[in-house]
């Protein structure tokens, strides 16, 4: 093991208590934890998360890897078409997520849905199109929602009020913007997740906006295997490294990163009813 390894701290070296919850983890990705979910979980426990939310990439995603997760009971599941994927999206596949989140009471939340205008992946009508169409399934199922949004705020601002989803429970996942953008989130009663780039310290507009959020109204999450904060940024993420996150946003706060570990992992299950 290099110095440089052995200067980075263990997350459970923090010593937070058993309670805090990764909103938004990619366990099944293929290459990334399938053939290591129990060990990636030991790890996520040992540092404190009581539960993470594993986001599934779509009804063949789901159908393909949930069985990952079987004796894993700290795992809750959210169900979504990725936006990045519209294009690739086949006749039926609402018509099977309809059927996985009647049959498996894991599946807590739809996403993550939206728009990225970032990645020039599927056309932005296409995307805007199954975006509605899966707030309107969330709606019909009474499911909250975990939206990706990626250059395109005044895009996915538009057809949120479209869909009358004012004051419904919305989650805006792995926020990047700042602060104005987070009260205009806020105003519209939903709730706001950070992810990992908030330790990073040129990140000083995401970093206003997390200071400036009100607690109660806060998630966090890893995106792993994505966004690894630091000290373990450029490395594979994992829902382990959560604890670094809420570090950041307990200085940035200044508050005792307990009370931020409890606080946003309390809001976690009232969101997700877990």
């Amino acid at each position: 093991m290099s110095q440089k390894n052995k200067s980075r701290p263990a997350p459970w070296e923090a010593g937070l208590p058993l309670g805090g919850v990764d909103s938004h983890a990619h366990l099944d990705m293929p290459g990334a934890f399938a053939e290591s979910v129990p060990e990636t979980l030991e790890r996520a426990r040992k540092a404190g998360l009581a539960r993470v939310g594993n986001v599934f990439l779509g009804p063949k995603a789901y159908a393909d890897n949930v069985r990952l997760f079987d004796g894993q009971p700290d795992v809750f599941f959210l169900l979504g078409i990725h936006p990045g994927d519209a294009a690739k999206a086949v006749p039926g596949d609402l018509a099977a997520m309809e059927q996985a989140f009647r049959a498996d009471a894991r599946l807590a939340a739809i996403g993550e849905i939206g728009l990225d205008f970032y990645w020039d992946a599927a056309p932005c009508d296409v995307q805007a199109q199954l975006f509605a169409d899966q707030l309107a399934l969330a709606k019909e199922l009474g499911k909250p929602v975990a939206v990706h949004c990626r250059d395109a705020y005044d895009e996915t601002m538009a057809i949120l009020a479209d869909a009358g989803y004012r004051d419904r429970p919305l989650l805006w996942h792995c926020f990047g913007g700042d602060e104005t953008q987070a009260r205009e989130i806020l105003s519209h009663g939903w709730t706001i997740s950070i992810p990992g780039p908030v330790t990073y310290a040129k990140n000083a507009a995401l970093r206003q906006a997390a200071a400036a959020i009100d607690l109660t109204r806060l998630l966090l999450e890893t995106d792993c295997p994505y966004l690894a904060p630091e000290p373990y940024r450029g490395k594979r993420n994992e829902p382990a490294y959560l604890v670094f996150t809420a570090l950041a946003v307990a200085a940035l706060k200044n508050l005792d990163p307990a009370v931020v570990w409890r606080t946003t992992g309390d809001n976690a299950r009232r969101f997700f009813g877990v």
